[in-house]
């Protein structure tokens, strides 16, 4: 994900790589007015495997035992910015919120990390139901790398979802438009048209 990660240990399942999107992530949910509502995405794209029930609990275990290796390490050597990290990686995988943040916020403490890692530390306070520390984590991001676009995605996430600001989402996505203006959606439709249903809708 971020150019300060460390080359993985063999033994440790590692987050997928997170690199910068071209076509974007978006995951469309039921319910909104327009029928075309975005999801909140890691920094890089999300694959979708199959996995047997066993398997899934293999890989489970298997992560479940990388933070337990993590955890012995940030308690030894409370210093290490890359293991704070990881942790926080593995953390957020497995959707342990709180916990992610507490890893971020560490790792942040001791080094100012990259885009990415203020990215994910922002998806982590959205799902906390923490908008306005996610939107400064997004602006954080923005601010070290104005070309990021999973930053600039996700604050119009959550001004316009958790913090019904409407304009202010379209303004963001449409900086996305000027860094990728052929960035699309999940299902193949181009972001502006997007907005563009979407200003139709809300009549903005």
């Amino acid at each position: 994900m971020a150019k300060n990660k460390p080359t993985p240990k063999k033994d440790i399942p590692q987050p997928k790589k997170k690199n910068q999107l071209i076509t974007f992530v978006v995951i469309f949910l039921v319910g909104f007015v327009t029928g075309i509502a975005f999801t909140v995405f890691k920094s890089g794209p999300t694959e979708v495997a199959t996995t047997s029930g066993g398997q899934q609990q293999t890989q489970n275990n298997e992560v479940q035992q990388a933070i337990l290796r993590l955890e012995a390490e940030v308690t030894t050597h409370p210093d290490n910015f890359q293991s704070w990290v990881q942790l926080g990686h593995l953390y957020y995988d497995s959707n342990q919120i709180q916990k992610a943040i507490g890893a971020y916020t560490k790792s942040l403490e001791m080094h100012s990390g990259d885009a990415n890692l203020l990215t994910d530390l922002g998806v982590m306070y959205r799902r906390a139901k923490q908008p306005d520390k996610a939107i400064e984590s997004f602006n954080k991001a923005i601010k070290m790398d104005p070309s990021h676009q999973p930053a600039r995605f996700n604050k119009g996430i959550v001004l316009m979802y958790d913090l019904n600001k409407p304009q202010e989402a379209l303004i963001a996505w449409e900086e996305v438009l000027k860094i990728n203006p052929e960035a699309k959606a999940a299902n193949g439709e181009l972001l502006r048209d997007a907005i563009k249903h979407i200003k139709e809708e809300k009549n903005l």
